[in-house]
């Protein structure tokens, strides 16, 4: 009797044990599908933005850009010899042609006067074989001398014209290596380097003087054709400089007005290449700097950003829509407040929008925020933000 007691009650034990266990998992797979059909009726609340045209002007950051000088050479010594004066100082202001310093060469003063004492000799070895030549005519004439006699009077006086001719074009060659003694500015614009001393012996080819006109400096950037579409030669720019130190490597003089850290430049669009009447991915644009403030000098700087000054209307969205700047894509609101990922074509940008070419209509909403874990499908409730 006892142990049908005692198998009774571990039948209902195991009964309700069981029960328990499937009454627990009932009770978890309740909870999951409530959490899930909470998770699915969820709401999230996020800003966003209607694609809209507006009017942006382009801008281009650069890590760095190299300027340089179109105008900007060597006074090179042109004959060999000893540095007699020096006419500049550094930083002086120069035109082409103004006297550098001289270069005293002491054999070009002999060499004239032996060229001038050679072209005596030869115009009386002239003289001499003219009368010669002359006499043979006379006698040729009578036939009194032989055609062998008259043929080398006439060579010994062609002889003595050719001597005559080689001695004045040398002579017309000395005052041209004299001239050379003065070493002049080969453009305009400020000494920036004496490179040799008073006194110093130079060889011809040695570069005595560096002198730059730095008043406009150029540089070159590559652009993607989608922005370069945007801009036409003579456009002009507005340049700021993240590193505004300004050091000088040529150690010239800063103008009057600059406003040093706080300076903006002007640069102009000089050259696109290739142009855009052809076909191309990628352009070559040709910069010219306004540098009057006399900050700038031929050199690399670093962290340079460069705005257009002509905007140009397209439909846009915030720049902090785009998801990924690689596959440029954004979260698109649907009709039914969810949202989908959708790729996207990007243009040019300013500080705050983006351009689109393809993928967005005008009146479309996009997400500006809480991007981070979004997902496809997710209900949203969207509070427009207003931009100007």
């Amino acid at each position: 009797m006892k142990k049908s007691y005692f198998i009774l009650s571990l039948a209902i034990v195991l009964i309700l044990s069981v029960a328990i266990i499937a009454y627990g998992t009932w009770l978890n797979q309740q909870g999951e599908f409530q959490i899930a059909k909470r998770m699915e009726e969820r709401t999230l609340q996020l800003r966003g933005a209607k694609a809209e045209f507006r009017t942006l002007q382009p801008k281009i950051v650069l890590e760095t850009i190299n300027l340089t000088s179109d105008e900007m050479a060597d006074a090179v010594a042109l004959i060999d010899g000893r540095i007699e004066e020096i006419y500049v100082d550094k930083n002086s202001y120069v035109n082409s042609g103004d006297l550098i310093c001289s270069v005293v060469n002491e054999n070009i003063s002999s060499q004239i006067k032996e060229a001038e004492s050679g072209i005596m000799k030869a115009r009386a070895t002239l003289r001499q074989a003219e009368n010669d030549y002359q006499r043979y005519v006379r006698l040729r004439e009578k036939d009194a001398t032989s055609l062998q006699q008259y043929d080398a009077a006439l060579a010994q006086y062609e002889a003595a014209l050719a001597s005559l001719d080689e001695m004045e074009t040398r002579k017309a060659q000395l005052p041209i290596q004299s001239s050379r003694q003065q070493v002049t500015a080969p453009v305009d614009g400020k000494v920036l380097v004496l490179y040799r001393q008073q006194g110093a012996y130079v060889s011809a080819g040695t570069a005595l003087a560096l002198v730059g006109n730095f008043r406009y400096l150029y540089f070159s950037t590559p652009v993607e054709d989608q922005t370069v579409t945007r801009m036409n030669i003579n456009q002009q720019a507005e340049l700021i400089f993240d590193d505004s130190d300004f050091q000088k490597v040529f150690n010239t003089n800063y103008e009057a007005g600059n406003l040093g850290s706080a300076q903006t430049f002007t640069a102009r669009i000089m050259e696109i290449t290739p142009p855009l009447s052809q076909p191309a991915a990628i352009r070559s644009v040709r910069w010219q700097i306004d540098n009057s403030s006399g900050l700038l000098e031929p050199q690399t700087y670093g962290g340079v950003t460069f705005r257009l000054s002509e905007g140009h209307k397209c439909l846009a969205v915030p720049l902090p829509a785009i998801i990924d700047r690689e596959n440029t894509e954004v979260f698109v609101v649907k009709n039914d407040s969810t949202i989908e990922r959708r790729k996207v074509q990007i243009g040019i940008e300013d500080d705050d929008f983006i351009e689109i070419l393809g993928g967005l209509k005008e009146g479309e909403v996009v997400v500006t925020s809480g991007m981070k874990g979004l997902e496809d499908n997710a209900k949203v409730s969207i509070t427009l933000e207003e931009f100007q």
